[in-house]
């Protein structure tokens, strides 16, 4: 009979028996789709480059391969940081707006893909009308904090 006193127990433990199978099915999916998108042990392996920065000296601008990509590494000397910084109150008006305190988290580091944002060209270091770098494909002129500052090219 409906309603009997034996039956309202089993009830009890169909409806906790099924919320416990959907919440381990929906923790199951979640997981499996949280795992789908994480990126593969050998790509997470090509994101990781170790460089010895011991040899750089004041003023050099080192390349080092990453992912197929030019990494301008510069260790800069305090007349670029000083530059740099004397620039900052113009960088609003700059195509791409930053400082030099975004653009280079410990100041005498500057660390950027050497990549023209214009067509894929490889800048020349220590030219251009800012000292920083010179794309000769279009003429892009960026300064020592690697900020656009004439030329072509879209962004730093």
């Amino acid at each position: 009979p409906i309603g009997h006193a034996d039956r309202r127990p089993w009830i009890y433990f169909l409806a906790a028996s099924t919320g416990f199978i959907m919440s381990s099915i929906v923790r199951v999916v979640a997981c499996k789709l949280v795992h789908t998108m994480w990126p593969a042990k050998d790509v997470w392996a090509a994101g990781v480059v170790e460089v010895d920065l011991r040899p750089v000296k004041e003023g050099q601008n080192f390349v080092v391969k990453w992912r197929s990509k030019p990494v301008f590494i510069r260790k800069r000397t305090p007349d670029m940081i000083e530059a740099s910084r004397k620039d900052d109150p113009i960088a609003p008006s700059m195509r791409d707006p930053a400082t030099d305190a975004e653009r280079c988290k410990k100041p005498e580091w500057l660390i950027v893909i050497g990549v023209c944002t214009h067509l894929g060209c490889i800048p020349q270091p220590d030219a251009g009308n800012y000292g920083g770098y010179f794309c000769p494909c279009h003429g892009s002129h960026y300064d020592h904090s690697g900020r656009l500052r004439l030329g072509p090219a879209p962004k730093n």
